[in-house]
């Protein structure tokens, strides 16, 4: 029975390994000219991103939303002002880079300056990859079991647990092309400057026995 089970504690380990659900609470301060908070998580291109805001009430506050990438561009997914409550806004990533979900909370100018600190509390979420696939609404719409929908969901972990191993072979691809192609440039560099160096050798020992010949120094 140990033997029989083996492979399903593999699956579940992977599935546990392979999880991408972010949870985080925090306070945000609100000021006239806020700095952004962000939330920064690692997505593939093509992954899906569920992020799930639950913003407390402030009064005099207004807080906005930015999801962007950390590539040189900056790509912006998505600009939302003056969100409240819960929201649900879901984006897919189209680069290499990790995905930023960043907050300011700006405090109204009609707030009365009195030194009197004002944040709001923000409850976040952010789904990527299988665990923001909605399997209830796939199991409804095609009338699923149970077991029908864990196995449908353990193939989106398996197919994104395979597509991290195909990402992980290519760019350990890119890095030996890399090295190697240093090493090559390297290599070369050496053999100019050695026969750089001997020809400035030979030019200098010619240019020395004429000079001494001019001299009468030797015959």
């Amino acid at each position: 029975m140990g033997v029989r089970a083996l492979p399903l504690v593999l699956v579940v380990l992977l599935v546990c390994l392979s999880q991408s659900v972010i949870g985080i609470k925090f306070n945000i301060p609100a000021s006239r000219y806020p700095p952004a908070k962000c939330i920064w998580n690692a997505a593939h291109p093509g992954a899906l991103v569920i992020i799930t805001a639950n913003v407390g009430p402030g009064e005099g506050q207004r807080l906005d939303i930015e999801v962007v990438d950390s590539s040189e561009h900056r790509n912006v997914y998505l600009s939302k002002k003056d969100i409240n409550g819960e929201k649900r806004f879901a984006i897919t990533a189209h680069a290499e880079e990790d995905i930023g979900v960043c907050f300011r909370n700006y405090l109204d100018s009609s707030v009365p300056n009195d030194g009197k600190a004002r944040s709001r509390v923000i409850d976040l979420d952010i789904d990527i990859g299988a665990d923001a696939v909605d399997y209830t609404a796939i199991a409804n719409q095609e009338s699923l079991s149970a077991l029908e929908t864990e196995m449908r969901k353990l193939e989106g972990v398996v197919k994104e647990i395979l597509d991290e191993m195909e990402y992980l072979k290519a760019r350990e691809e890119r890095f030996q092309a890399t090295n190697m192609s240093t090493n090559r440039r390297v290599k070369n560099f050496a053999w100019f400057t050695i026969v750089s160096l001997i020809g400035l050798g030979v030019w200098e020992i010619f240019h020395l026995r004429s000079f001494f010949k001019r001299k009468y120094l030797i015959d």
